[in-house]
């Protein structure tokens, strides 16, 4: 990364310019530090440098580390945005975004190790919008810790805007609304929610796009995001996402719950442009429709 130092940052220490005028977190900061480089015009310099006018700062993050047990996949991924500094995966329905310790391979996360061995990108993952391995939709993707660090910021200030489509079971009775109940663990499990008062505050909005026989399809907005909170919500109101067995949803028309991430939403955290990209739905809700 490298700045052009003008009028206005002039007497400032490094630190003090990266932490409050480029977004370092404290972590990084000590990263770079430690591990990276540090150039005033070419030539190394500590933190404590105070800046003048026209200096060329640069800035050399440590190496990215792959995960001692990450394994690296081939996999033909649907790779709807990438530059630099994010990547967006469209991810189809079945399979897992990132590896767990029962299933080490074939996730998102592999794939996307494997995509960046085969074209020399020398990054690790940094997964930034998770998915359930049944969900379908748009993932995003922080390529290096510097653009995970600014888009972590920008998702828990809630900047990041996704939006899905599910197809629930019946016919809601309103044509929009919200549901504000509190998610917790659901006792003697490690997988399941539950709306519980003791649980941490989550809110779904939502609105019909469309009423069919036996479902329904409703357009998503998350203003919180807790595990499995569309899911819990919709079954909650008894209207559970259609092929959610785990939450009271039939899987007689659809073998997976009915749920994608449609679209995403989101500030560059470099160059400050709005991306906004679509996914369309897949192929097992369409035939649903």
């Amino acid at each position: 990364m490298k700045w052009m130092i003008n009028s206005e940052h002039v007497g400032m220490m490094i630190r003090d310019y990266l932490k409050e005028y480029q977004r370092f977190s404290r972590r990084i900061l000590t990263a770079v530090k430690l591990e990276g480089k540090i150039l005033i015009n070419g030539i190394p310099q500590t933190v404590r440098y105070s800046l003048k006018e026209g200096d060329l700062l640069e800035i050399s993050f440590p190496k990215e580390q792959v995960g001692e047990y990450m394994v690296k996949d081939e996999m033909d991924l649907s790779i709807v945005y990438e530059d630099d500094s994010v990547i967006v995966v469209d991810k189809p329905a079945g399979i897992a975004t990132i590896p767990s310790l029962h299933h080490p391979t074939g996730t998102v996360a592999n794939g996307i190790l494997g995509y960046y061995e085969k074209h020399n990108i020398p990054y690790t993952i940094h997964v930034v919008t998770r998915l359930d391995r049944d969900t379908s939709g748009l993932l995003l993707i922080a390529k290096h810790r510097y653009s995970h660090s600014l888009l972590s910021t920008a998702q828990k200030a809630g900047k990041i805007k996704r939006r899905y489509k599910a197809l629930v079971e019946g016919d809601l009775m309103k044509d929009s609304g919200t549901i504000n109940a509190p998610i917790d663990r659901k006792e003697g499990s490690i997988i399941e929610r539950m709306v519980k008062e003791t649980g941490k505050r989550a809110v779904t909005h939502f609105k019909v796009e469309k009423r069919l026989p036996l479902h329904t399809l409703v357009n998503i907005q998350l203003e919180t995001g807790r595990t499995h909170q569309i899911r819990v919500h919709f079954s909650h109101i008894n209207h559970p996402l259609a092929g959610d067995d785990l939450y009271g949803g039939k899987t007689d028309y659809i073998k997976r719950h009915a749920l994608h991430c449609y679209k995403l939403a989101f500030e560059h955290p470099f160059t400050k442009e709005y991306i906004q990209l679509e996914s369309n739905l897949p192929s097992d809700m369409k035939e649903l429709l």
